[in-house]
């Protein structure tokens, strides 16, 4: 049995062998020489765009219209004849029938409705108490203050702003509007405190 595989194996080499050879070729001529080209310069590479341009290159120039040039001057609007005036009539003393009525006094507008946003009972409550606060605390700072008399001119414009919040916020909780109270109130207590730290 080996004998046969070698046997295959050799006649599988052998039959290789013969068809891996190669025919011989015809001889093929000698290509012919291509003529000689000679190779087109390179076109020469645009200028670098870090140098400065100096070259400018204009349109042509265009016809003007000689129309063009010529400036129209404005001409004066004629004056309007002066009116004759009539001549000034003798005043006659004619007996007073009724009392001149007052022009009509323009109706004044009616007030204009102020729009503000709506808030729950237990907020306004909670706003109007944290104003109250803050109101009360903004008054003892400036009782202390007050009886220090080293106060700069700017110090003492500071405290008439703040006076002006307190006003404000008074204003606005009369006119149940709890956030704005609330915001004056923390207006002023924003500069009291900054003007407390100064001294």
């Amino acid at each position: 049995m080996k004998d046969k595989v070698l046997f295959t194996a050799l006649l599988s080499v052998v039959l290789a062998g013969c068809t891996l050879r190669a025919k011989p070729k015809a001889a093929l001529p000698p290509p012919a020489p291509k003529p000689a080209v000679t190779p087109a310069p390179a076109p020469a590479p645009p200028p670098p765009l870090s140098i400065p341009q100096t070259h400018v290159e204009l349109p042509a120039p265009q016809p003007v219209d000689p129309a063009a040039l010529v400036v129209e001057t404005a001409r004066p609007a004629p004056e309007p004849e002066p009116q004759p005036t009539a001549p000034a009539r003798s005043r006659r003393t004619t007996p007073a029938s009724a009392p001149a009525q007052p022009a009509a006094a323009p109706t004044p507008e009616p007030p204009r409705e102020t729009f503000r946003e709506k808030v729950s009972d237990a907020e306004a409550k909670r706003l109007m108490d944290q104003a109250q606060n803050r109101r009360r605390e903004v008054n003892q700072i400036l009782e202390q203050l007050a009886k220090r008399s080293t106060l700069t001119p700017a110090q003492r414009n500071v405290m008439a702003t703040i006076k002006n919040f307190l006003v404000l916020s008074d204003e606005a909780e009369k006119h149940s509007d709890p956030r704005q109270a609330d915001s004056f109130a923390e207006r002023a207590q924003i500069l009291a405190k900054e003007l407390q730290s100064e001294q």
